[in-house]
C-alpha cells in the first residue's frame, strides 16, 4: 500500500472526529445537562463549575451541553429546505428547450442573490419576530439561489448528452431523467457543494444568533454565548473559548469530512501506476529470434559466388555490341 493511499483512510478518520466531537455535543448534550444549580458569581472559577460561570453566574459547562442543539438542528434544516427547492428548479433550468422557462426561473433569483444575506436576516428581523423555525427559512430563502445556480451549472452538461434525449424519445418520465441521469451524473460536484453550503449556513445561523436574530438574549446557544461572555473574556476565557472552538470545529470537520468522503482511494501516481501493465517476464522463454534484414539492403556476397553479376543481365544473353 502507497503512502498516499494509507493517508486516506487516516484522513477520514481525523476528519469524521472533529466533526463528530461537537455533533454529538450539541444531539445528546441536553441529556446530560441535568437540572440547574444555583447561581454563583459571574465570571469565576471552580467552586464545583470546571468550566467556571457566565455572566450571569450560570455553569459554563451546562449551558454547553445545552446550546448546541438550537445551532446545529437550524443548520441542517436550513441546508435541507434550501436544496429541497433548489434542485428541481436548478434541474427544469437545464433540462428545459425553452428559453422563457429558463428565464422564469432564474432571473427571480439573481434578483434576491444581489441582497446580502445578513442585511435580508436583519431587515425581515426588524419588522417580524422570528423563532428557530423562522431563522431556518430565512437562512433557507437566503441560500436558494446560489444552490439554484450550482445544480443548474452542474447538471447542464449531462443534460446536453445525447443519452438525455435517447431516454426523451424511449418515453422515459421527466423525474427519472432528471433525477436518474443528470442529477446521478453531478452527484459528487453537488455533494461537495453542500458541504461547502452547510458551513456557510452555520457561519449565519451564528451570526444571526449573535446578534440576537431568532434566540433570546439570554438563551443557551453558542452563539449567544460568545455574544454574551465576551466582556469577560480576560476574566474568565472558557465562556467564551468553549463555544467558539466548537463552532469552528463544526464548520471545519464539515469542510474536511465532505472533502475526504469526496476523495477517491488511489487517486494520483499511485493509480498510475497501478494501471500501467506490468512489463512481461522473460525469463525462460525462448530467444527472440534474429531480426530480418532491412528491404533495399543487399547481402555482402560470401567467396565462394564468384564475380558479382551485372544488374538486370542474363547468363545467356549475347553481350551487347
Amino acid at each position: 500500500m502507497s503512502r498516499r493511499t494509507a493517508a486516506g483512510p487516516r484522513r477520514f478518520t481525523l476528519a469524521l472526529l472533529i466533526f463528530a466531537v461537537p455533533l454529538l455535543l450539541a444531539l445528546l448534550g441536553p441529556l446530560f445537562a441535568g437540572e440547574p444549580g444555583p447561581r454563583a458569581a459571574s465570571f469565576t472559577l471552580g467552586g464545583g463549575h470546571w468550566a467556571g460561570t457566565d455572566f450571569v453566574g450560570r455553569d459554563v459547562w451546562r449551558q454547553v451541553l445545552l446550546g448546541g442543539r438550537p445551532v446545529v438542528l437550524t443548520a441542517l434544516a436550513a441546508t435541507a429546505l434550501a436544496y429541497a427547492v433548489a434542485l428541481p428548479l436548478g434541474l427544469i433550468a437545464a433540462l428545459t428547450h425553452r428559453r422563457w422557462l429558463e428565464e422564469l426561473v432564474m432571473r427571480p433569483l439573481d434578483v434576491l442573490l444581489a441582497v446580502p444575506s445578513l442585511l435580508f436576516l436583519l431587515l425581515v428581523a426588524a419588522v417580524l419576530t422570528p423563532g428557530a423555525g423562522g431563522l431556518a427559512l430565512l437562512v433557507a430563502l437566503v441560500n436558494i439561489p446560489d444552490a439554484v445556480r450550482a445544480v443548474r451549472a452542474a447538471t447542464a452538461e449531462a443534460a446536453a448528452r445525447p443519452a438525455v434525449e435517447a431516454l426523451r424519445m424511449q418515453g422515459e418520465t421527466w423525474w427519472r431523467t432528471a433525477i436518474g441521469y443528470a442529477g446521478r451524473s453531478a452527484l459528487r460536484t453537488l455533494a461537495a457543494d453542500a458541504g461547502v453550503r452547510l458551513t456557510g449556513v452555520l457561519y449565519l445561523v451564528a451570526t444571526a444568533a449573535f446578534l440576537g436574530v431568532g434566540t433570546e438574549p439570554d438563551a443557551a446557544d453558542w452563539a449567544v454565548m460568545v455574544d454574551r461572555n465576551r466582556t469577560g473574556m480576560f476574566i474568565q476565557p472558557w465562556a467564551v473559548v468553549l463555544p467558539a472552538v466548537l463552532i469552528m470545529a463544526l464548520t471545519l470537520g464539515t469542510n474536511l469530512l465532505f472533502d475526504a468522503a469526496l476523495t477517491r482511494p488511489g487517486r494520483g501516481p499511485a493509480r498510475d501506476r497501478r494501471s500501467r501493465k506490468p512489463a512481461p517476464d522473460r525469463r525462460g522463454q525462448e530467444p527472440a529470434p534474429d531480426r530480418a534484414p532491412r528491404p533495399g539492403r543487399t547481402p555482402a556476397p560470401s567467396p565462394t559466388d564468384g564475380p558479382p553479376r551485372a544488374p538486370g543481365r542474363d547468363e545467356k544473353s549475347p553481350p551487347c555490341i
